[in-house]
């Protein structure tokens, strides 16, 4: 367990250090080799891992890539400055529509999607308002909130919920079913919540007849019209894809090439610039850190959060439901979602999935709001820092768990309840 430990401890340190810059999928191979060389895990492990992350790793990246194309068509930009305008001007009204937008976003195109592609635009469209520097950090928290906080609907909303979806083999209308009320629950709270804390920082004016017409801002208006169309069929597709039992890459993949393709051939898009600036180290970082993890579910660690959660369920369904959505938020805070969701995912099925699967939303729950809680705790969060501090805003822990550790139990409780 200590050796285990101490290779996972490590591994994590450099992925959120990131020393000269060293990419954060490197770091996780790396960490996995050690891991291989001392022993933790076995060659099997490594097949074992792949076996379960492949297809939840090649469908992100898809959205990604899919968004990314959205993004060179203007489609978020457009969607960003409709809501700013259908405000009127109200700040408190652009607070809240703006946290729609985000929602919607992090439903269909994944919360690291948020992240990457939707802050430069706020942050930008913020600046352009001249908004004043406590307004802005309202905003682009509360923007960073609601893509985690709202990435529960679908299984495509995050890698979490691929991952575990895949790991229970449960089938994309199933786990809508299922989560539709606690999204719901989450995305009601999750303004509320912000709302209340920072309203004395929203402007309760703001000028948006500066702001340009969202028409002028679409570069493609051919893509743009199709990219409705294509998303609605894409939709279908995975609803058709759930009906086969086909892998969910397969779709959101193989759909966001196909738009590529057509991207290009309208001359929307320039394909290799697109594939190359995907994220693939996120490839790499998935296969990397799961093997690692592993290593600790060797250890005993998974044997350790079952014990736990069957001590949980002596207390009733209520008490089990909380309190593994708040173990696995607690997790995830310290040592961050990814690995937390594959822990949790492996305990819960220990003590049984079957009769147990509001255990598994719980967990989905926990692992993606909890981790708002510190600036390590997810990968969406590490990424949108990162975006950021390359536009020259910097958010210090301090400033972020001041806020995150106030606002994020009320939203999962919430959310938690939605299960019940």
């Amino acid at each position: 367990m200590v050796l285990a430990l101490v290779v996972f401890v490590i591994t994590l340190v450099f992925v959120i250090w990131q020393p000269r810059g060293l990419p954060i999928g490197t770091t996780a191979i790396i960490g996995a080799v050690a891991a291989l060389l001392v022993g933790v895990v076995s060659l099997r492990d490594v097949i074992t891992v792949i076996d379960i992350v492949w297809d939840a790793t090649l469908a992100f990246i898809g959205i990604i890539i899919l968004s990314m194309v959205l993004d060179e068509i203007g489609f978020f930009e457009w969607a960003a400055i409709k809501m700013a305008k259908l405000s009127g001007g109200n700040g408190h009204k652009m607070f809240v529509y703006i946290l729609l937008l985000g929602a919607l976003v992090a439903a269909f195109f994944a919360n690291d999607g948020a992240a990457l592609i939707l802050t430069p635009i706020l942050l930008a469209k913020m600046k352009y308002l001249k908004m004043n520097p406590l307004a802005i950090f309202a905003f682009l928290i509360a923007g960073g909130f609601i893509g985690d906080s709202a990435s529960n609907p679908l299984i495509i909303s995050n890698l979490t919920n691929i991952v575990t979806a895949g790991y229970f083999d449960i089938g994309f209308i199933e786990y809508a079913k299922n989560m539709f009320l606690p999204n719901l629950l989450s995305i009601v709270a999750s303004i509320v919540v912000l709302w209340i804390y920072f309203r004395k920082d929203i402007p309760f004016k703001v000028d948006v007849s500066t702001l340009p017409e969202a028409s002028s801002v679409i570069k493609n208006h051919t893509m743009f019209r199709f990219s409705w169309w294509f998303l609605a069929l894409l939709m279908a597709g995975y609803f058709i894809g759930d009906y086969y039992h086909l892998p969910i890459s397969l779709f959101a993949l193989g759909g966001a090439l196909l738009f590529l393709a057509i991207a290009t051939r309208y001359k929307a898009v320039k394909p290799i610039m697109t594939i190359k600036a995907a994220p693939w180290q996120i490839v790499w970082f998935s296969i990397g850190l799961y093997v690692v993890v592993y290593g600790l579910k060797n250890a005993g660690l998974t044997e350790v959060i079952a014990s736990w959660i069957l001590h949980l369920n002596n207390y009733g369904t209520t008490v089990a439901i909380i309190g593994t959505g708040f173990l696995s938020a607690l997790i995830s805070s310290i040592m961050n979602n990814m690995p937390t969701i594959m822990l949790m995912d492996i305990a819960i099925d220990h003590v049984g999935y079957v009769g147990n699967e509001a255990l598994v939303y719980a967990n989905i729950l926990g692992a993606n709001l909890g981790p708002k809680m510190t600036p390590i705790g997810s990968l969406a969060t590490l990424l949108w820092l990162h975006v950021l501090a390359q536009k020259g805003v910097t958010i210090t822990w301090a400033q972020y768990m001041k806020v995150g550790l106030v606002i994020t139990p009320p939203v999962l409780l919430t959310a938690l309840l939605g299960l019940l």
